[in-house]
């Protein structure tokens, strides 16, 4: 059982944390370098070796691991033990190629509920609070992942799964949950159909959302805390350095996540030279597992931009909100945008309900941008086509590009089970 209060490295000095870093860092290329053939292969034609690491900044010299180094190894061979240790296997969904598999063992497990624990207590949950996890369970390692670690932590937990959004209702209604734990999109159609059934969500018994799985804006969290009169917190993690609970957003502050620095070593790199870039500059994060046994992960590319920050609530580093990722970028006429931009623009105008498809074709040499909402209430024709224009204004203004801006009526657009698919690129 997780203490209450915190764990002590949680507020230790910036030495004590690199010293464990350093530490820990040796062994875990020491055994990514003896367990895993591809890893061997990978630092020998690099011209590294384990015992070159004498301090925190010659990680810099190792190279980096890819989605695509994983792929290749697809399913098993990339474990640094044996198949009779593997306790457990996840997946991610594979819809860009094969599925990037990852084992665990039986210490991992451990060290993963242990982390997602600490991460639900410092989202303000404590022993005894009731769990509603409505992240999908199965080779996704957000359920099972949320789940193990409200466990863990002391809480009764509601293992709801994603989907039957009626039934969501039904049970955060019926069991009185304090803590959601689900994706930001799904929560979004939780609080639809809190409105479809004449509720009032701001009635329900939650008290904290810990939302993860996809980026999510300032102004998403101000529409979920405003509608539910919740603590809405950001969560983070993915399915290749652990799943959710590699790094949390603090209840205190609210103002970006604890990276868990003592089992996850951080670095921010250009993602187009690979050169590692100073705190505060904006970059690619790549992670470092400094604990894992199953599947040491060495200089991940998460693909995520976002920046580290000095720790607040903690003594750990902080990671800015997620503000894209570098492989979901779209590139309009030369202009690089992400969902995460308009999702910010739509969320400005307070007719428009939070819901959003980005469409893009090129018909002939021009790129075509569609984008497809819908407002929160009906409206004539002639106030649709002027929401419409100053929407298409504002694109233009703040992102740079010129859209064909379609409104809908309320409830048109599809809602996300789980992560939401705001793009379709069809060039």
């Amino acid at each position: 059982m997780k203490p209450a209060g915190l764990d002590a490295i949680e507020t230790a000095s910036r030495d004590e944390i690199s010293g464990l870093q350093l530490e820990r860092l040796r062994w875990s290329l020491r055994h990514a370098y003896n367990g895993n053939p591809a890893y061997r292969a990978k630092f020998d034609a690099a011209g590294v070796h384990p015992d070159d690491l004498k301090s925190l900044e010659d990680l810099r010299r190792f190279p980096f691991t890819t989605k695509a180094d994983l792929r290749d190894a697809y399913p098993f061979n990339f474990f640094a033990v044996p198949m009779e240790r593997i306790a457990r296997v996840h997946a991610s969904s594979g819809t860009t190629g094969k599925a990037t598999v990852v084992g665990y063992t039986l210490r991992d497990i451990e060290t993963w509920s242990n982390l997602v624990a600490r991460s639900i207590f410092a989202a303000g949950g404590r022993p005894g609070m009731k769990a509603h996890i409505a992240y999908g369970y199965g080779l996704f390692t957000g359920g099972m992942g949320a789940h193990y670690g409200a466990e863990r932590l002391g809480c009764t937990v509601i293992p709801m799964s994603g989907g039957q959004t009626e039934k969501q209702v039904q049970l955060i209604t019926d069991f009185a949950p304090d803590i959601i734990m689900v994706t930001p999109s799904y929560m979004l159609a939780i609080l639809d159909e809190f409105k479809r059934q004449g509720l009032d969500p701001a009635n329900s018994s939650l008290q904290t959302g810990i939302f993860g799985a996809e980026p999510w804006t300032e102004a998403m969290r101000t529409e979920i805390e405003t509608a539910f009169g919740l603590d809405a917190v950001d969560i983070y993690g993915l399915s290749e350095v652990m799943g959710p609970g590699v790094a949390q957003e603090c209840i205190e502050t609210k103002d970006g996540l604890t990276v868990w620095e003592d089992h996850f070593y951080p670095e921010i790199i250009d993602p187009e030279t690979g050169d590692v870039l100073p705190d505060g500059a904006e970059g690619e994060l790549v992670f470092t597992s400094l604990t894992k046994e199953a599947m040491p992960v060495i200089r991940y590319r998460t693909r995520d931009l976002t920046r580290l920050l000095p720790g607040t609530a903690r003594s750990m580093r902080r990671m800015a909100k997620i503000t894209g990722r570098s492989d979901d970028m779209m590139i309009i006429r030369g202009v690089n945008v992400f969902p995460s931009q308009i999702e910010e623009l739509v969320l400005s105008f307070p007719a428009l309900a939070p819901h959003f498809e980005v469409q893009l074709t090129r018909p002939d040499r021009m790129d075509i941008v569609q984008i497809r909402l819908e407002t929160r209430a009906q409206s004539d024709e002639e106030m649709l086509a002027t929401l419409a224009s100053a929407v298409a204004h504002r694109v233009k203004a703040l992102i740079g590009i010129s859209a064909r801006i379609h409104i809908l009526p309320p409830g048109t657009l599809p809602r996300s089970q789980g992560k939401a698919a705001r793009v379709t690129d069809l060039r």
